[in-house]
């Protein structure tokens, strides 16, 4: 019986520099992924740490790490043709599924968007969906994840990009992301299916707001990223009440994850 607890070496193929202490590591996989899902990634000696999946392609896995304390220092170390360790991917992200023919609204704010770049990248253009608005918001220029990229959705129409607070040189929106929500098309709110990840303040207020406007708890999935753990529901730090969040998470409906409190 393989130990579920053993990772496996995984590649590094390219080290893409986002922000100042933001890269997207390029990595060789081939296995089937769902957005939303997450890998337990550690350095030997070092540690371990869940981070979620940013996008995928035949042979390629994308994930777009913050270096914030000691196993992501380990993990900045490394670059291409290095091995770091992984297991998963763990969770049940978000299905494609769920979304065919609806209004979709996708609200990221900050790393929340890694999470549901390959949503947006799915929908956007297709007729799979009636519609795409997206809604994205970073505390400064400085923080925006992938600039060309995002960029792009905006001159396209798809997306509104605000940010906190502003900067010399920068002509764009500024604002909390709730200022935007009132611009979001309702027209036919049984329609409206919402994604909203981000820090919990952030979801916190978001749906406070949709909730007032009209939508729907079920028509609402949000991500609790930052309760997960082990991954396969045995070190019970994510436990709230009977529910382990890396198991039958991190997606909740609203309905479901308003509940969940700890």
């Amino acid at each position: 019986m393989k130990n579920p607890f053993l990772p496996e070496k995984m590649r590094i193929l390219e080290v893409i520099g986002e922000t100042a202490i933001d890269s997207t590591f390029v990595l060789a996989l081939d296995r089937a992924v769902k957005p939303g899902q997450f890998f337990e990634f550690s350095v030997p000696g070092v540690g371990e740490a869940p981070i979620s999946v940013s996008d995928f392609e035949e042979g390629r896995l994308f994930v777009t790490i913050r270096k914030v304390g000691r196993l992501t220092d380990g993990l900045f170390a490394l670059g291409p043709g290095d091995y770091l360790f992984a297991r998963g991917p763990y969770g049940n992200g978000f299905d494609y599924g769920d979304y065919l023919g609806s209004d979709l609204k996708v609200i990221a704010g900050g790393t929340g968007l890694a999470p549901v770049k390959k949503v947006i990248k799915n929908f956007i253009g297709s007729d799979k969906v009636s519609s795409l608005e997206v809604l994205l918001g970073f505390k400064t220029p400085e923080d925006i994840l992938y600039r060309d990229e995002v960029g792009r959705w905006v001159d396209s129409g798809v997306a509104t990009l605000t940010v906190d607070k502003g900067a010399d040189g920068w002509s764009g929106n500024t604002g909390l992301i709730t200022g935007y929500l009132k611009n979001l098309d309702l027209g036919n709110r049984d329609n409206c299916k919402f994604i909203v990840v981000g820090p919990p303040i952030m979801i916190k207020f978001v749906t406070v707001e949709l909730l007032l406007m009209g939508i729907c708890e079920n028509n609402i999935r949000v991500s609790l990223e930052r309760k997960m753990s082990c991954g396969i529901g045995k070190c019970g730090h994510c436990k709230i009440d009977e529910t382990y969040v890396c198991l039958e998470g991190p997606v909740f409906s609203y309905a479901k994850a308003r509940r969940l409190l700890d």
